[in-house]
């Protein structure tokens, strides 16, 4: 059997090898670990060009026709996940690449936002960070979420799960998408509101909307000037979903109290981006799939995707 190269991207966390069966295909592949982006799609292309099989994580290292074409060797790509809008798929099509996906058993990106709606209203990496930098005692009066409104843009799976989570700290949940219905919402236990009120009322708006050029910009300016001066914004979804241009100036004035913020316009985060200079912002890097159980899952059937590709057989959740 022709031995093949297989490159796992992204591997920010140094876990790859050590979650999943790799051993099963150390027979006939070779396999080679990246731990860091890569600094532009030229450099993707340099190191990459030697490659039959490619393990991406979703959405991480973006795969352009321009990309597809300058790895002629790429036989089979295989994403975490069973979407990825950072991989151009007709142009895997075109290049006879198979393309395949991984499943979630669930979606810890639930968590992530409860999580940055607490440090956001009880300071609690703020004061952990303090108590450790030796200062005395609390400087920051948190705020209660109990009683308050969370306004969810996008009651899908994900959104419906931070519903009942929030539903479970004793906060009023109120919903909105494009396409949403108040039916759907009276399923989900939760109100509805137009789009203008959500922002006007909830106390917390998060986001949790699929990325598409029709929700790139769902939330601009005049959203974000209609919330109140206490309101925060907790982003854990896709960072062009925002206006990040208008996010900016509304936390530098202080037109907000706050936002919590998982992914970026820009990805990783821009050294030198404002929001690492701001004091009313939490950032977090893109955390909201990346938990060890998750990616011995993606991992694990990366493994099963290689190993039945190199015995000729139908590989399993093929995208293309």
């Amino acid at each position: 059997m022709t031995r093949l190269s297989c490159a796992i991207l992204d591997d920010y966390f140094d876990l790859a090898l050590s979650v999943a069966d790799w051993p099963r295909i150390k027979d006939h592949v070779d396999v080679t670990v990246f731990d860091k982006p890569f600094a532009s799609e030229a450099e993707a292309a340099a190191k990459l060009k030697g490659f039959e099989i490619i393990c991406a994580m979703r959405e991480r290292t973006p795969f352009p026709r321009a990309l597809f074409d300058a790895l002629p060797r790429l036989k089979l790509l295989v994403t975490s996940g069973m979407r990825n809008a950072a991989i151009d798929m007709e142009a895997a099509r075109d290049r006879k690449v198979v393309l395949c996906g991984t499943q979630y058993g669930r979606d810890p990106t639930a968590a992530l936002t409860m999580g940055l709606i607490l440090e956001l209203t009880r300071g609690i990496g703020r004061e952990n960070a303090r108590m450790h930098a030796g200062e005395p005692w609390q400087t920051f009066a948190g705020t209660e979420i109990e009683g308050k409104t969370l306004g969810i843009v996008g009651l899908g799976k994900l959104g419906s799960k931070v519903a009942g989570m929030a539903k479970a700290f004793g906060m009023n949940v109120i919903a909105w998408s494009p396409n949403l219905t108040s039916e759907k919402c009276k399923e989900a236990g939760v109100g509805y509101a137009g789009k203008e009120e959500l922002f006007a009322t909830a106390d917390i708006v998060t986001i949790h909307v699929v990325l598409s050029p029709r929700s790139r910009g769902l939330v601009g300016a005049a959203d974000l000037a209609r919330m109140k001066p206490t309101a925060y914004l907790v982003n854990s979804s896709r960072g062009p979903l925002v206006d990040e241009d208008a996010l900016v100036e509304a936390l530098k004035q202080k037109r907000i109290a706050g936002a919590g913020i998982d992914v970026f316009a820009v990805e990783p985060l821009p050294s030198d981006h404002p929001f690492r200079k701001l004091d009313n912002v939490v950032i977090t890097p893109h955390l909201g799939y990346a938990t060890r159980e998750g990616l011995q899952a993606h991992y694990g059937q990366m493994v099963e995707c290689i190993d039945a590709f190199t015995k000729d057989a139908e590989p399993p959740r093929r995208l293309a």
